[in-house]
């Protein structure tokens, strides 16, 4: 989605890049593992084929997805629709967005990560931001089975 096919849509989206001391190839399995990504996102069904939908168990109500690219160990980028809470106060209305995970070796032997997370309504921004905000990410689900608020981000994939 752009600003051209939803007016309201924002130009800005939020990006985040980290280096990651473990191979692409273990990050993409942290990224496309269901249980591993439950780890560290949210309970989900994910399956990184083309086309394939799956949905994250969201904390007012299930975020359906589809998978739009998948390239094991470089790309996974697949659309997010966030549905309106019921019972939300406030009125704030559901949202699509496109969220973009890309994976590159680092010379380091380990992954440099970098998450886009653009192409949402403009007033849905900011619980997005404030979502997103200093997102701190432990994928190892055996030593640190839930996400942590950090100023950097970590990643440890099983």
């Amino acid at each position: 989605m752009t600003a051209t096919e939803h007016p309201a849509a924002t130009e800005a989206p939020l990006s985040f890049e980290c280096e990651l001391p473990d191979p692409p190839e273990k990050v993409w399995r942290a990224l496309t593992e269901p249980e591993l990504l439950a780890a560290w996102l949210m309970p989900n069904d994910i399956r990184p084929e083309i086309g394939s939908r799956f949905a994250f168990a969201g904390p007012d109500a299930p975020i359906e997805c589809r998978v739009l690219d998948a390239e094991p160990g470089k790309l996974l980028r697949y659309s997010w629709r966030q549905q309106a809470d019921r019972d939300d106060k406030q009125g704030l209305p559901a949202f699509d967005s496109v969220v973009t995970f890309t994976l590159a070796a680092a010379v380091s032997g380990g992954t440099h990560l970098r998450i886009v997370h653009g192409g949402f309504v403009a007033a849905a921004q900011p619980l997005v931001a404030v979502a997103g905000a200093g997102c701190g990410l432990s994928l190892d689900a055996r030593k640190n089975p839930i996400a942590a608020n950090a100023p950097c981000m970590m990643l440890r994939a099983a």
